[in-house]
């Protein structure tokens, strides 16, 4: 069984960089795997992604050194299972606000005796190139485990959230979090209140020896939270980076004459 190389990565400290995939489309998720992200998430809270689809994404997102994650679209058991079941080698829970919505998570995606997610059939062997015995063993040391912060009741709660035994990391949605403080929505909030929340996050995340995540709209922002302490670390998905280029080459050529 190989190893989920972004979860010892983010054990020992060290930045993983990945972007989301809101196309409901495996040559898609093919394309964006050969680039050499660390890992790519399926965005099925958001994006029009059905659980076959989804597998198939998986299937070709692992023939690349690539971690397949997925933002499942609400906190619930059976939600996880099944993204679990077809290949996940992590989930994103959405909007975690309080500590028994982190033990949601936890139990969800863990094997008895941790936890309570049914043994049953799918293509969780294959995507770690393993047989079903061995990942039955193995699983609950390799699923990554992500708390997304993205309410200010969540860091109220932050500590509760994170001292969760088996949460792995957390991850900040910037636009969620500035509409529940009032504040404009923003991949890049120029506000005191969200510096000072990100404050708190990054400070409970080592506390707790979790690794604290955060999305971002720039490049630059990328590099900035990575010197900041921030380790898992993503950009844009794939619908906003396609119009991003698409529009450039646009903005670029000059079709009338000089």
């Amino acid at each position: 069984m190989i190893r989920n190389h972004v979860k010892q990565a983010l054990r020992a400290g060290k930045p993983q960089f990945g972007t989301l995939l809101n196309f409901g489309d495996p040559l898609v998720a093919e394309m964006m795997a050969a680039v050499g992200f660390d890992w790519l998430l399926a965005d099925t809270e958001h994006g029009p992604i059905d659980l076959a689809t989804l597998a198939t994404m998986f299937a070709t997102i692992t023939r690349y050194p690539v971690a397949p994650l997925v933002r499942v679209h609400a906190i619930a058991e059976e939600n996880f299972k099944r993204v679990l079941d077809a290949g996940a080698w992590g989930v994103l829970a959405p909007n975690v606000r309080t500590r028994e919505e982190a033990e949601v998570l936890v139990a969800s995606c863990k094997y008895p005796p941790a936890g309570v997610r049914s043994l049953g059939a799918g293509r969780f062997p294959l995507s770690f190139k393993t047989d079903s015995p061995t990942y039955f063993a193995h699983a609950n040391d390799e699923i990554l485990l992500i708390a997304q912060i993205e309410h200010i009741e969540a860091v109220k709660n932050i500590d509760a959230i994170l001292g969760v035994a088996g949460i792995d990391a957390c991850y900040v949605g910037p636009n969620d979090f500035c509409a529940s403080m009032g504040l404009p929505p923003s991949l890049e909030p120029p506000h005191r209140e969200f510096a000072e929340a990100m404050q708190t996050v990054l400070a409970a995340a080592r506390r707790h020896r979790v690794a604290p995540g955060i999305h971002c709209a720039t490049v630059e922002t990328v590099n900035r939270r990575i010197r900041e302490g921030w380790t898992l670390v993503g950009m844009l998905n794939d619908q906003r980076l396609l119009m991003g280029a698409a529009r450039a080459v646009r903005d670029a050529v000059k079709t009338e004459p000089a």
